[in-house]
């Protein structure tokens, strides 16, 4: 069974610094039927004016992971990290038993763009953590990278949480595909450009879920960036 949810179906908030588009239920946004997909809870699209950003504010128990799409993004936070992230980096932050942060555009000339990707934890009252790490165009070109798991597998950051985040880079025409293990879902997010997803057409915004069929094939249209989230099934 596959599920497509369009861009322009999703939650929208603006204000005068921050224009951002919400997959699932997030602050005023409220839709019972899109509360997130398995452990993952928010994917916001947001795009921050330069200058500007979200200021110091408080998270507990969520792994949080921002991917940068244009821009730069500068963090900071109660840790002590300190770091600026752009296109190709992977930020996962560990807010266990609390966290302050706080998230710019350091930028006086250019926005930034970039997703906020939230993942339920396996466990409250964790540590709190942080780890970044950079993935190259080539990495992910023609081939589903790992990004995120919960052991660091094949390089990828690691995350306290049962999902992996995988993402790719097509040209017209080159597919990727992968399979689903029982149990498991798939979420795809398209960042950037057009692909078909198991014969679907999916454009920058737009989302599918693939629950029930053994595997997902994404195959390129036109230059993309796609993030496909694989998950458990909760029971």
């Amino acid at each position: 069974m596959l599920s497509v949810r369009q861009a322009n179906e999703r939650g929208h908030f603006t204000g005068h610094w921050l224009d951002s588009y919400h997959s699932f239920s997030f602050g005023e946004y409220y839709d019972p039927e899109h509360m997130g997909v398995s452990v993952l809870r928010v994917i916001n699209d947001d795009r921050v004016i330069p200058g500007a950003g979200f200021p110091t504010h408080f998270h507990a128990d969520m792994e949080i992971i921002s991917y940068v799409l244009e821009g730069e993004l500068e963090h900071k936070d109660s840790m002590g990290n300190g770091s600026v992230i752009r296109p190709g980096d992977v930020q996962r932050m560990s807010a266990g038993t609390g966290i302050t942060h706080s998230e710019f555009n350091p930028s006086t000339n250019y926005a930034t763009s970039f997703l906020q990707i939230w993942l339920l934890p396996d466990k409250r009252g964790l540590t709190p953590g942080y780890a970044q790490k950079h993935f190259s165009d080539e990495d992910k070109k023609g081939q589903l990278k790992l990004l995120v798991s919960a052991d660091g597998r094949e390089g990828s950051v690691s995350a306290n949480t049962d999902a992996m985040m995988y993402a790719t880079l097509l040209d017209a025409g080159q597919t990727v595909s992968h399979e689903i293990q029982a149990g498991r879902v798939s979420y795809l997010h398209v960042a950037k450009g057009s692909v078909h997803i198991n014969g679907n057409s999916l454009h920058s915004g737009d989302a599918a879920c693939i629950a029930d069929e053994p595997k997902v094939e994404i195959v390129g249209q036109k230059l993309s960036e796609v993030l496909l989230f694989d998950l458990p099934v909760l029971k």
